[in-house]
């Protein structure tokens, strides 16, 4: 029994060792790719809290902090029309987006389809796109006022003809990017165009189509703070100028943070469905 537990016990020292190597392994991966964002995030705590010693307008860290618990610990309060939580002014935020977005997606995605597809409709819609795509987005906002006559579809308005430009421009890159030989491909086998689009274009271009929809949502988020600054009602943008009329420097600060959070939080999203539905 001495005998055969002797001859063990190397065996047993080398799972041991082979188990805490890859627990040492593990753990240094973990921490590198856990340090560089929180030294990235504390030293802009410390220029914060630095340019803040030397404005006395500007809250610091700790103080915005404090006010971000108070903010959070009631969310979705409703005082009435002008007086919502922060909770209420992000879904309502959300909303404008998520329909705006998807307006540019329905008529986007397909229309970057036709226009890298068909050569005659590329050359057709070119000028009209270089036209307009520069234009700035808040550009936009009388043109929706005077046509819908109101703040909130004007405002989703703005978001789609914001958003629906990098759907097409990279959905119509990714078709032409579609090498020749599958077409030709498709021309032997007869295939209709429906086949064509749904087995060799759509495979091949949803790289390019989704990186489209990444910008867009980017934009779309970016646009809808201002837009929403300009047409009042509830939102994170008017939110943040009803803020700072108030001279509450502190939720304003509290408010950029959130539109950074929740930017980074789609664009996460959309790349975590990216990766979910990839042909490679």
């Amino acid at each position: 029994m001495t005998n055969t537990v002797n001859k063990l016990m190397p065996i047993a020292k080398c799972f041991t060792f082979g188990s805490s190597s890859s627990l040492n392994v593990q753990a240094y991966r973990f921490f590198r790719w856990i340090l560089p964002p929180i030294f990235g995030l504390f030293l802009l705590a410390v220029i914060w809290a630095m340019i803040a010693e030397h404005t006395p307008e500007l809250p610091g860290p700790i103080k915005t902090w404090a006010s971000a618990v108070e903010l959070f610990s009631d969310p979705f309060y409703d005082h009435g029309i002008n007086d919502k939580g922060v909770g209420w002014n992000i879904l309502a935020s959300l909303q404008r987006v998520g329909l705006g977005f998807g307006l540019a997606a329905i008529i986007g995605i397909p229309l970057g389809f036709i226009i890298g597809r068909f050569e005659f409709v590329a050359r057709m819609t070119a000028p009209v796109i270089s036209l307009l795509r520069p234009v700035s987005p808040l550009a936009w906002l009388p043109i929706g006022l005077l046509v819908f006559k109101a703040a909130n579809p004007a405002a989703i308005w703005v978001i789609f003809i914001s958003a629906v430009w990098p759907m097409i421009i990279n959905t119509a890159v990714g078709v032409n990017k579609v090498p020749q030989d599958y077409m030709n491909v498709a021309k032997v086998l007869n295939l209709s165009e429906w086949k064509i689009v749904t087995k060799i274009l759509f495979p091949f271009v949803l790289p390019y189509m989704m990186t489209g929809v990444r910008l867009s949502i980017g934009v779309a988020w970016l646009v809808i703070v201002a837009a929403e600054m300009l047409t009042g009602g509830v939102g994170i943008g008017f939110w943040v100028w009803d803020e700072w009329n108030n001279l509450n420097v502190e939720h304003i600060i509290i408010a950029i943070f959130i539109v950074g959070i929740v930017g980074l939080l789609l664009e996460y999203a959309l790349t975590q469905i990216a990766k979910r539905f990839s042909y490679e």
